[in-house]
């Protein structure tokens, strides 16, 4: 991997916080556009659709970058056949920096004022993980594949964790246009920043003041009440439960949770990552059966690498199917409107897997 560091006037992107939420979002000048090609053209869009769909169904798979990543891109991490290896021949799981990442090495994070905002680079990580087959998606993988995959993600975490300019490790993967992927091969991305997301910011606040109430996890507790009632289980084993949350975020999202109180993703052990693998490979196939191979994003959600603790939190994995648009209401209130119960939904999907 190139450590070449960039002078913080030559960053790629910027950080820029809002000042009454406080939130940080990236303006990742590095994949600038022009202003004309935002425009909606509908003879672009279609080629744009056929182009992808002919590359997903492996029609252009000889003229597939991801196929041939190693032959462009220098490697970070090589796995083959479920163990670390330096045969980049015969990889069978590939970690490579983004070539037009969001966030970019540097030296310095330069927090300074513009009028009445705060700034900084846009110091950090971004990197590719790109499984070999071009054809199958994460969820069509065997077990022991997927845990290739989780292993990739967890030695990268925890290596990224250590740099000192790293707070937040986000991992994720789109999986169809609808999703945001460019590329059809099946990737998922891995982004290390010096901030925190507004997302687990809330979660994790959340999450403190349950615990300072109540003294129990909301996740332990939502859990343990699911597993009661058995409403919104759509499939578990000894460690993992897979369930549509009783408050979704969209119609048929998806979540995995370890049943034992763990903050931390990147302190999973080796036999857990194996069921961890085993619950991903259900869930997603509930999803691909019962709606047809959908676009969706999956992300882990876990306790920050800042050095402080957590240990009120429970960290688990989300998965967004593509089953709606968000419109005025949802854009203006940021209330989502699911137009199916969960109840309905993960019966639905738990019977997609008994059939």
């Amino acid at each position: 991997m190139n450590k070449k560091k960039l002078p913080h006037h030559q960053f790629p992107s910027q950080l820029r916080q809002d000042i009454i939420s406080g939130d940080w979002v990236v303006i990742a000048t590095g994949r600038a556009r022009r202003p004309d090609e935002f425009k909606q053209k509908a003879d672009v869009k279609k080629t744009h659709r056929q182009t992808f769909s002919r590359s997903a169904k492996g029609k252009t798979k000889k003229d597939c970058i991801f196929c041939r990543i190693l032959e462009k891109e220098k490697p970070i991490l090589v796995y083959s056949h479920g163990k670390k290896s330096n045969n980049v021949k015969d990889w069978t799981t590939v970690v490579v920096a983004n070539k037009y990442p969001a966030f970019s090495l540097g030296e310095m994070i330069n927090r300074h004022e513009i009028g009445p905002y705060q700034v900084m680079n846009g110091i950090g990580f971004h990197e590719l993980v790109v499984t070999r087959d071009h054809h199958r998606r994460l969820g069509q993988l065997e077990i022991e594949e997927i845990k290739e995959v989780i292993d990739v993600y967890q030695e990268r975490y925890l290596d990224l964790s250590n740099e000192s300019s790293v707070n937040y490790i986000s991992i994720f993967h789109n999986e169809g246009k609808a999703a945001g992927a460019s590329v059809a091969h099946p990737h998922s991305q891995i982004i290390a920043i010096p901030t925190t997301d507004p997302d687990i910011k809330s979660s994790l606040s959340g999450s403190k003041k349950y615990w300072q109430k109540h003294h129990q996890c909301p996740h332990c507790v939502m859990i343990a009440y699911d597993r009661k009632v058995s409403e919104r289980i759509i499939w578990q084993n000894e460690e993992f439960v897979v369930c549509c949350p009783f408050v979704p975020r969209t119609a048929f999202e998806v979540r995995i949770y370890p049943k034992k109180h763990q903050a931390y993703f990147e302190r999973i052990k080796d036999s857990s990552k194996r069921q961890l693998a085993a619950a991903f490979k259900m869930a997603l196939k509930s999803l691909n059966l019962g709606l047809g191979k959908p676009d969706y994003n999956f992300f882990l959600h876990t306790a920050p690498c800042d050095g402080h603790s957590y240990d009120y939190y429970h960290w688990h994995w989300q998965i967004i199917p593509k089953t709606q648009i968000w419109g005025g209401f949802e854009l203006g209130t940021e209330i989502e409107v699911s137009t199916i119960t969960p109840e309905v939904a993960a019966t639905y999907l738990g019977k997609q897997l008994s059939k």
